[in-house]
């Protein structure tokens, strides 16, 4: 549960860190970034597995680069339903959406969570 919040709080910073290097992206706190991160967990983790199979023949067609554009769309359709976390437009969202999985791989990795006990 401890790992769960400290992720939570981390892919927050990422989406901080995403509005002060791109313009496109606003986010006008951290609890907005708090929110908003929750959204994008939720979203990359129920919503996203389902439009990844149903476009499977688009991705395998594009090599791939579709998931970027699906990655995209759903970073700006997080921003376009929540206040306090705007994306302005569609590549704002793809390049946004690319480095905050970056950012927030790179956080997680460089803080450590201890270790893991086998079972």
């Amino acid at each position: 549960m401890t790992r769960l919040l400290i992720v939570w709080v981390l892919n927050a910073v990422a989406l901080m860190a995403v509005a002060h290097l791109v313009p496109s992206i606003h986010v006008t706190s951290f609890v907005a970034a708090l929110i908003a991160a929750f959204a994008l967990g939720f979203v990359n983790t129920v919503i996203r597995p389902v439009l990844a199979i149903l476009t499977l023949p688009i991705s395998i067609l594009t090599l791939g680069f579709f998931f970027l554009v699906l990655n995209g769309l759903l970073f700006w359709m997080v921003g376009k339903l929540l206040n306090g976390f705007t994306v302005d437009g569609f590549w704002a969202a793809v390049f946004g959406g690319l480095l905050y999985g970056l950012i927030s791989w790179l956080l997680a990795i460089i803080i450590p969570f201890g270790k893991k006990s086998p079972r």
